[in-house]
């Protein structure tokens, strides 16, 4: 027998019917309708389980990027000046 956890979650009175109807045509229980859906649902492509290995990729990364030396802006205006509306204006 594989070990179990007892979860307990509220559903609407319209997934309860939907829930004991699947299951009953599916000659299962409503806890392993609820567990079978929970294993299509995370192997979907539309919902991944986070990968721990590709947010350390991603943090070494943005580490790495904030290690190097700052580059140097060639704008010639500054932000201030963009909010000068008399500077917008040409006056």
């Amino acid at each position: 027998m594989t070990v179990k956890i007892r979860k307990q979650l509220y559903i609407e009175p319209a997934q309860e019917a939907k829930l004991k109807r699947l299951a009953e045509a599916a000659g299962q229980s409503e806890a392993e309708v609820v567990r079978s859906a929970l294993d299509r649902y995370v192997t979907d492509v539309r919902a991944p389980l986070p990968d721990g290995g590709a947010w350390e990729a991603i943090l070494s990364f943005i580490e790495a990027r904030a290690a190097l030396a700052p580059v140097e802006s060639k704008r010639t205006w500054t932000r201030e000046e963009l909010h000068d509306r008399s500077v917008l204006r040409g006056h």
